[in-house]
């Protein structure tokens, strides 16, 4: 079931702060901190479930089994990338669906082309607006609950332009969005246009290293945006400290030089994963199997 929290969040003119999670211990990780929400990152699903370009190969079943699986993994809202919606209006109508079946409380679909491209990546083609708008009425037309949000992204700035772009997000916000997505916009005065132009809700994707300058929260916050995501921080970081430790491990033969901060402690990834739960259960049905009477020799 989608958490309310979110929305009451957006209505309250909260400023939402995501890091993007892409497996189950970057989300328990997140979890645990206090954000207002996470994001699973479409990316970083694929990469670490497939490991193979986020391209569209993934497809739907793919992908709603692991937003699910992190959705019922954590307590803070999960906003889901869900590409197109894997296909034509019928195919958003059981995506939309499924996602929220699945737990996941705000569901991100864009208006490329099928087979989609990442985003800030180049060569993304995106279908006719009025397109893109029957997909959004279906999304929002499926959904059993308001609470579920229907996030509009649209990657015409890089191939048409700011300006078709900012007519899209209106578009799409007409037909129902619940916020509205430009992506890559490719200055901070492009981005204080958007937040000028578009009254609804704006989500700012905040990659290291793409098109779109990375701002502080406050500044995004005074231009109109209310979501700000960094759905690559995670695996960027992951993957430079796999890296790392594998290396020196690779060079050393061992794993005794690695610095006290480098790494998690065993014990504290037992408690992140739930081993005291289990080590508890484990105690009380040792216990209980114990005291059962010593059962009879057959006669």
């Amino acid at each position: 079931m989608a958490d309310p929290a979110l929305r009451r969040a957006l209505e309250a003119g909260d400023f939402i702060l995501a890091p993007g999670v892409f497996d189950m211990i970057s989300a328990k990780v997140a979890d645990g901190l206090g954000f207002k929400a996470l994001y699973a990152t479409g990316f970083g699903t694929v990469a670490s479930y497939l490991g193979v370009a986020d391209a569209g190969i993934a497809t739907y079943t793919d992908m709603v089994s692991r937003m699910g699986t992190i959705a019922r993994g954590c307590r803070t809202p999960l906003m889901a990338d869900a590409d197109t919606g894997y296909g034509g209006l019928l195919n958003v109508r059981h995506t939309v669906a499924g996602y929220e079946a699945a737990g996941v409380t705000a569901v991100q679909l864009e208006d490329q082309e099928t087979p989609k491209k990442c985003g800030h990546t180049p060569g993304r083609r995106v279908i006719p607006a009025e397109e893109m708008a029957l997909k959004i009425r279906v999304a929002v037309e499926t959904r059993k609950s308001p609470d579920f949000l229907i996030i509009a992204r649209t990657d015409a700035r890089t191939s048409l332009g700011l300006e078709e772009a900012i007519r899209r997000g209106k578009i799409y916000a007409e037909a129902g969005a619940d916020v509205i997505f430009i992506e890559s916009p490719e200055s901070e005065a492009e981005m204080a246009e958007i937040g000028r132009q578009i009254a609804k809700p704006l989500f700012a994707n905040m990659v290291e290293g793409g098109r779109t300058p990375i701002l502080p929260a406050e500044k995004l916050h005074a231009m109109g945006y209310r979501i700000a995501i960094y759905p690559a921080l995670g695996f960027l970081t992951a993957a430079a400290a796999l890296e790392k430790a594998y290396a020196q491990l690779k060079a050393d033969g061992h794993s005794n030089n690695m610095g006290v901060n480098a790494a998690y402690s065993f014990g504290k990834m037992c408690e992140l994963m739930g081993f005291p739960e289990v080590w508890e259960f484990d105690r009380k049905w040792a216990e209980i199997a114990g005291n059962l009477p010593p059962q009879k020799a057959a006669e």
